[in-house]
């Protein structure tokens, strides 16, 4: 299966964190898949940490390119095609990351791995 992860459930897996649900834990740890993490996840990761919002184990630039090799996940750039998703995207998530990344997902045709309830209100599937 080819799935996008949401931030905090890249996050989560990386951190072995509880809040994870075991559906989601199989699937990204089944290394038949392809699983993929935007560009605007590890960008938004890179703010958070740096305004103090989320404490890293390591700096940035050697947790991110060590996880995403170590676990096997893709990069997803980010797009002209996505950023036009984005413009006619339905503004009913506010948060501009998630909004990144389900246009994403509108684009790719990709179901999104995360917790996320406000996903379920666009045209595409969220994994739980």
């Amino acid at each position: 299966m080819r799935a996008l992860l949401d931030t905090h459930s890249f996050l989560w897996f990386i951190t072995d964190d509880p809040q994870l649900s075991k559906s989601a834990l199989a699937l990204l740890s089944d290394p038949n898949n392809d699983l993929v993490v935007s560009t605007a996840s590890l960008w938004e990761i890179a703010i958070k940490s740096n305004l103090g919002k989320l404490d890293l184990t390591k700096s940035f630039g050697d947790l991110f390119p060590d996880q995403l090799v170590t676990n096997g996940f893709g990069l997803m750039p980010i797009l002209v095609k996505h950023l036009t998703a984005l413009a006619d995207l339905e503004l009913l998530h506010r948060d501009p990351f998630d909004r990144l990344i389900i246009a994403q997902a509108v684009s790719e045709d990709l179901p999104v791995v995360t917790k996320d309830s406000a996903f379920r209100q666009y045209p595409i599937q969220v994994v739980w």
